[in-house]
């Protein structure tokens, strides 16, 4: 496997408003879980907006899968996101930001305007979404084709999609076709409680590589990290199970390990789980250790989590490369 692998993502194209909470009113009185990801409708994403008026933002273009293919073509992998936009600014918005860290872009139109997630953020640092799918939720099997998936190897399909189940299965089908590795992300402990069957049928039939945190793979497994690894190893090929400052659990095949974090401290987890990812999925491309994959990730995601919101500035991203150039990677 040399770094010609070229991975692509399909999943919610969002944009993404972090919003730092002063404390957790908006939380209480929108009925939003903390930690949890709620979809809400246009009504209500229009009025978080309006409630968190006078908070500090940051816009960016979002969505789980698509920031792990942002950070993996900062990485130098060749990468491509499928999704649906809103023809609109924000659409446009979205498209431009894709092309211009070199990943292709894949963005179908609908007619409804373009998602927005507003990422709460509470003085903890644990970030509470609020997600109003419009024109992401408009994607639908048929849009999918052999056509979107070749010269890929890796298809990296995002949790939050399970809600529609013909369309992951569509495109876990196509890529099993294609001869691909399926990699899939949990998304949220709230997701996989409401869709746990799917979720154990598609994973044992089509899934190679999963990515969990402890909350999902308790939701997943019933179990903690340490005895959950050891289920999802049984049905896939790769298995990571996050455990937030602790680090992250590796399984493949007989293959154990325990990768800690580089210890900085979190202002905003917006984006770990899919930074994490990003260096992960890279490490693959480049066929290093499960040991350096996770390294790579414990990086990426420990320098997300010092900046608010899921994307990174060019010097966050040197830092980056300067400490991925300090692993012994194998």
């Amino acid at each position: 496997m040399g770094s010609s692998i070229k991975i692509i993502g399909i999943g919610n194209a969002l944009m993404d408003i972090v919003v730092k909470l002063p404390n957790e009113e908006v939380l209480a009185s929108n009925n939003l879980p903390k930690g949890s990801m709620t979809l809400v409708d246009e009504a209500t994403s229009i009025s978080l907006n309006k409630q968190t008026a006078t908070y500090e933002k940051v816009l960016t273009p979002g969505g789980s899968v698509a920031n792990t293919i942002h950070g993996l073509a900062h990485l130098g992998a060749k990468a491509g996101f499928i999704g649906k936009v809103g023809e609109d600014e924000l659409g446009n918005h979205y498209f431009n930001e894709l092309k211009k860290i070199g990943a292709e872009p894949i963005l179908l139109k609908s007619k409804n305007k373009t998602g927005v997630a507003m990422g709460l953020i509470s003085e903890d640092g644990e970030r509470t979404f609020g997600t109003h799918l419009g024109a992401a939720i408009d994607l639908i099997p048929e849009d999918l084709s052999n056509e979107l998936f070749q010269d890929y190897k890796i298809a990296y399909i995002e949790g939050y999609l399970v809600q529609n189940h013909d369309l992951v299965r569509r495109a876990a089908q196509i890529a099993k076709v294609n001869g691909m590795k399926i990699a899939i992300d949990l998304a949220s402990y709230n997701v996989v409680e409401d869709n746990l069957e799917f979720l154990k049928e598609i994973i044992t039939e089509y899934i190679d590589i999963i990515f969990a945190n402890e909350e999902e793979a308790k939701a997943f497994t019933g179990k903690e990290p340490e005895e959950a690894i050891h289920i999802f190893g049984d049905l896939c090929e790769i298995a990571v199970v996050k455990i937030g400052s602790k680090g992250s659990l590796i399984k493949r095949g007989e293959e154990e390990i325990v990768v800690g974090t580089i210890g900085n401290q979190c202002i905003d987890s917006t984006g770990a789980g899919d930074l994490y990812a990003a260096g992960f999925l890279f490490g693959l491309t480049k066929n290093y250790s499960l040991k350096s994959c996770a390294e790579i990730g414990s990086i990426t995601a420990g320098n997300v989590i010092t900046v608010y919101g899921a994307r990174m500035d060019e010097n966050n991203w040197n830092l980056i490369h300067s400490q991925i150039a300090n692993l012994d990677l194998v």
